[in-house]
């Protein structure tokens, strides 16, 4: 799981709950203070939420963009029903294009001249949002024409990879699912951390008060949705070909990833990037999370991307 450094928010974001047409979603928003260059939206990965992008909230806002991280459905405090069908990648997908609609509107309101909406997935938030996408373009037939109907200016997939997540960790997931029906999440919590006791950086292990953080998110997921998404993950189908399509139409993509990746080796990113047609950018000194662990690098990557 990702693991943000801190949790206080800075001057220019504030905690929200977005209102889309299929219901609402908790959210982190950071406002530039001076002359708004677009918005993004930030879709977090399995066991995450938003506050894993909370570290680049600032250095984007900054840059000139409006900037909302949420919790997908299932998460942490936007949470869910006990029901497989809410949290497959279809589902998950059309949650991510009414968050799209939802927020061009507040754009559109704020008449600030925003309404370019920059799309950003993280592992498995990867995999949604390339869903939403070739939802959108199948609507609006995009990969036969251009590109143009569809709501997005550009598309980020951040340390993800084309179909199934590595083996070793498939196993892993594997276990997790296997033990939701029968264990509370407190228990899978509790045999997690002996597992991680003695192991790792001691240097970079969270401060007392990110690892209470963690605890109560761990908690507050829905287990069907980690159910589903992990069922998801060990067998994802690839569908950069059909992506690719979309992206040759018109819609700018990069492939941002760590110098390694447990989910997905970085080997196989950067052939995910060179199928898409897609920049790619490699942030030095990052693992899976280099939107935690190297914030101000990859926060001037986005903003570069998407200047």
């Amino acid at each position: 799981m990702s693991t943000p450094p801190f949790l206080t928010l800075p001057p220019c974001a504030r905690a929200l709950r977005v209102a889309t047409a299929r219901g609402g979603f908790a959210a982190l928003r950071a406002e530039p203070t001076g002359a708004v260059h677009g918005s993004a939206l930030l879709v977090p990965g399995f066991t995450g939420s938003k506050e894993d992008f909370i570290a680049l909230l600032e250095p984007l806002a900054a840059e000139g963009y409006r900037v909302t991280a949420v919790d997908q459905r299932g998460q942490y405090e936007t949470g869910g029903p006990d029901d497989p069908a809410a949290y497959t990648a279809a589902a998950l997908g059309a949650d991510v294009r009414a968050l799209t609609d939802a927020l061009l509107a507040e754009d559109g309101a704020a008449g600030d001249g925003a309404g370019r909406l920059h799309l950003l997935g993280h592992s498995l938030g990867g995999q949604v949002v390339r869903e939403a996408v070739l939802a959108a373009a199948a609507a609006d037939g995009a990969p036969s024409g251009t590109a143009g109907p569809l709501p997005w200016a550009s598309l980020t997939l951040m340390s993800t990879g084309p179909g199934p997540i590595d083996p070793a960790e498939a196993e892993r997931t594997r276990l997790l699912v296997g033990v939701l029906p029968v264990m509370t999440m407190e228990e899978i919590w509790q045999v997690m951390q002996q597992m991680e006791e003695g192991g790792g950086d001691r240097a970079r292990r969270p401060s007392a008060e990110v690892a209470a953080f963690l605890h109560r998110r761990w908690l507050a997921n829905v287990p069907q949705s980690l159910a589903t998404t992990g069922s998801h993950l060990v067998a994802a189908p690839d569908r950069v070909d059909e992506l690719a399509a979309t992206v040759a139409a018109g819609l700018p993509a990069l492939v941002l990833s760590g110098v390694r990746d447990y989910a997905w080796p970085v080997p196989e990113q950067t052939a995910m990037a060179a199928r898409l047609g897609a920049r790619r950018v490699v942030v030095e000194d990052a693992g899976h999370s280099p939107n935690a662990e190297q914030p101000a690098a990859t926060a001037a990557a986005l903003a570069s991307f998407w200047d």
